[in-house]
């Protein structure tokens, strides 16, 4: 629009008038193509976190910023399919999900991220494995996806681009925290990607972004409505982050832990439940199947039989990585040179943890990022993890960790300590599933 005024879109939304659709479109289209300035955008990201975005206006911004780039486009056939998670610590329900799924035959282009601060980020847990790229094309990420199911792959500059302008100015004006701008962000990548329907994994707890639950349930909601406002069907799950979900947190390690699952060598209990929880309830929402519980009886049965781990190797080798990975995953993954355990200070059972504090022990050992950009080590972190209601001491550490040097294996020991609670006796571990939308 020729006409069209950005200054006039962020006075409106100052004011606390709801906006049209079409400013939305206009707004999104230049921040895209930068007619709108850094200030305008930093402006109009600092009106909607004081002033919020009603359903209308939330919808209409995601469905602008999606619409801002290019939509993938898929032949007629198997559903489309994807899910999202607001971030934890040992979270690789995606590596698990993305070929069980491919294996029943959907359809997953899972678009992800790079993880910063405390919570890790699938692409850096997939570039972990040797040889691996993410950065793909997405006439490359349509021929995998044609070929095996399923990839794993960064967003492309034509995916969401008013997205990504108005997620670093977000950052300098101190309004990520916005729901509203977090649902558009997090939506609008998602819905590029062509998606017959979506499954939402909202965190929360303490190594959560979204701390207290009913925080995280109104976030869901407004993820869940927004989604579906914009024609996607979508379920939410609210899920715990009071614990690791898996017993490894670090971008080698969690593949390991992610491969042992697929290979049935190993499971983590919590990553296996969830992971079914996750894909049930998205095969439900699609039509695939009746309801939750059926839909993770037959992921289950594709993990069982192999046929999901098949499909990760596949995926593996389109995407540059080695064609031998199930069979010496282990060996091709990196080592940190200096592994050991750390013992509790007193036997007992682990009664708490401060999970965003494992997160920042990773960060610490090098094997996750403060700012963005920054390198770092695939082969640091933590495994071994004690859970809630485990007992620990001498022989059963609260984990081991996984570091570059001897001083900064002291360092990560002493914050591993503090972060674990050990008590005389032994606590419930918290309900992993909180609640379904």
């Amino acid at each position: 629009m020729s006409d069209f005024d950005p200054r006039r879109v962020i006075a409106r939304k100052r004011d606390g008038h709801a906006l049209e659709e079409a400013d939305l479109a206009a707004f999104a289209a230049g921040l895209a193509d930068a007619t709108v300035t850094d200030a305008q955008g930093a402006a109009f990201a600092m009106a909607v976190f004081l002033r919020g975005l009603a359903e209308e206006e939330r919808v209409a911004l995601t469905r602008a910023m999606q619409e801002s780039g290019r939509t993938l486009a898929w032949p007629g056939g198997a559903p489309v399919l994807d899910k999202h998670s607001t971030g934890g610590v040992g979270d690789c329900t995606s590596l698990v999900l993305a070929p069980a799924l491919a294996a029943l035959g959907v359809r997953v282009p899972m678009i992800s991220g790079r993880g910063l601060g405390h919570t890790g980020g699938t692409l850096d847990k997939l570039e972990a494995i040797p040889g691996v790229t993410t950065a793909l094309p997405a006439e490359r990420i349509g021929a995998i996806v044609g070929e095996i199911g399923c990839v794993i792959a960064a967003a492309g500059p034509d995916i969401a681009p008013a997205d990504r302008r108005l997620y670093a100015l977000r950052e300098e004006s101190a309004t990520i925290e916005s729901p509203d701008l977090i649902t558009a962000s997090i939506l609008s990548k998602k819905l590029a990607e062509g998606l017959d329907a979506l499954v939402l994994d909202i965190k929360t707890g303490s190594g959560a972004f979204m701390r207290k639950e009913a925080d995280a349930r109104a976030l869901a909601r407004m993820l869940k409505t927004t989604a579906e406002g914009a024609g996607c069907p979508t379920a939410a799950l609210v899920t715990d982050m009071n614990e690791p979900l898996a017993s490894a947190a670090g971008n080698a390690l969690e593949v390991a832990r992610a491969l042992d699952l697929l290979t049935m060598t190993d499971i983590d209990n919590r990553l296996w439940d969830l992971s079914l929880a996750l894909g049930g309830a998205l095969l439900a929402r699609a039509g695939m199947v009746a309801d939750r519980k059926a839909g993770a009886a037959r992921l289950e049965r594709v993990i069982e039989e192999g046929r999901a781990a098949e499909r990760f190797a596949a995926m593996i080798a389109a995407q540059g990585g080695p064609k031998d990975l199930l069979e010496r995953y282990r060996e091709i993954l990196p080592r940190a040179p200096v592994i050991r355990p750390v013992p509790p200070a007193t036997p007992g059972f682990v009664t708490a943890i401060d999970t965003r504090r494992l997160g920042e022990i990773v960060v610490m050992l090098g094997g996750g990022r403060r700012r963005q950009g920054e390198r770092i080590d695939p082969a640091v972190g933590l495994s071994d993890i004690a859970g809630i209601g485990q007992h620990v001491g001498p022989e059963t550490p609260l984990a081991t960790i996984h570091a570059a040097s001897e001083a900064a294996f002291m360092a990560a020991a002493e914050a591993l300590r503090q972060a674990c609670v050990v008590g005389p006796r032994p606590l419930p571990a918290p309900p992993l599933i909180l609640a379904e939308l």
